[in-house]
């Protein structure tokens, strides 16, 4: 039944991030993804909030699998890089894997840590 927990998951993921991709999207007078940039560092937070707390198996469908895997992309994150470098802004689609691996990866870190100190305590 973790299937249907998946499901309800990506139901709530998937127009959260285009919501807030549209959002901050609208805010930037630039050409950088900012958007996509933003849900998948908010994404990988919560993935590792949840990795962190050690939540059981259906959370973690619910919530990991299904409303992060909807909210987060890396489909989306790749064409917007390609698009960068197809239209000469080098530096830009340059920038955006270098600055969307550093906080991706440094997003999951701190979530998993604030988590695990507050299970902890």
């Amino acid at each position: 039944m973790n299937w249907v927990l998946v499901v309800f998951g990506a139901m709530v993921g998937a127009p959260l991030r285009y919501l807030t991709d549209r959002a901050v999207q609208t805010r930037q007078d630039s050409v950088f993804p900012w958007g996509t940039f933003t849900v998948n560092a908010a994404g990988s937070f919560v993935l590792g909030a949840l990795a962190g707390a050690a939540v059981s198996s259906g959370p973690y469908a619910l919530l990991g699998t299904g409303l992060c895997g909807a909210l987060t992309t890396y489909s989306t994150f790749s064409y917007e890089t390609l698009r960068l470098a197809e239209r000469g802004w080098t530096f830009l689609a340059v920038a955006n894997v270098g600055a969307s691996l550093l906080v991706g990866l440094g997003s999951v870190f701190l979530g998993a840590e604030l988590a695990a100190s507050l299970v902890a305590s």
